[in-house]
């Protein structure tokens, strides 16, 4: 009886000393920036990082010479189906927060414990807006078109595809709004690969400024105050 309390003690020491070490690492590494690199072209595409407090999501324009979104992600899709929208918001998470957690208090265990150790799906949650405003939640970066093509790329990477190379709807109810819809993804969520992370390793790929890693969306914005 003793030996088992012993090494419950230690089991549970071990779980506490990793939740520290998360929270430390998740506080420091985000002040490590990974520069911009300048690739010497005119910087004419605007793009925004966006977080709801929680998350965040990297929009775009809806179309231009370089990508057109809603011809892979229609209009239709959504629940308002119109087709006046100028920016898309996209980002990757997991599909069990996404879709059976509306707010922090439909929270459950089940879908907490799934998404931080590897066990459930994730998911693009893709947002249309007609007009972006910047402030402390939205900014605003300029980037080559050399460097929107691989934005473009890392991001078109993560949607899974069907056999037509086309993006998968998931068909829910589960909607933030009018103007957005969820579809299949690749990957698979955890503490150490967040919705965060994702967004700062898409500035990455474009050559932006980028934490050296984050969990968080206060690890993305610190860096562009």
């Amino acid at each position: 009886m003793k030996k088992m309390i012993i090494l419950l003690l230690k089991a549970i020491g071990v779980i506490l000393g990793v939740i520290l070490l998360y929270v430390a690492l998740g506080y420091a590494l985000p002040f490590i920036e990974v520069s911009a690199k300048d690739d010497g072209q005119k910087k004419e595409i605007p793009i925004y990082i966006y977080t709801n407090g929680v998350h965040t999501d990297i929009v775009m324009p809806v179309k231009n010479d370089v990508q057109d979104w809603s011809a892979k992600i229609p209009f239709a899709n959504t629940l308002s189906k119109k087709t006046d929208y100028n920016y898309i918001g996209i980002g990757w998470g997991d599909k069990g927060f996404y879709l059976d957690t509306p707010t922090w208090a439909d929270l459950k265990f089940s879908t907490a414990f799934k998404a931080t150790f590897w066990l459930s799906e994730s998911a693009m949650h893709c947002s249309y807006y007609k007009v972006m405003k910047e402030g402390a939640d939205c900014k605003k970066i300029m980037i080559s078109r050399n460097q929107y093509q691989k934005l473009v790329q890392f991001v078109d990477e993560k949607f899974d595809k069907d056999e037509n190379g086309d993006f998968i709807l998931i068909p829910t109810s589960a909607v933030y709004g009018n103007n957005d819809a969820f579809y299949d993804a690749k990957g698979k969520y955890s503490f150490l690969n967040t919705c965060n992370t994702w967004a700062n390793d898409a500035l990455k790929s474009a050559g932006q400024k980028a934490a050296f890693w984050t969990p968080s969306d206060y690890g993305i914005f610190l860096h562009y105050k």
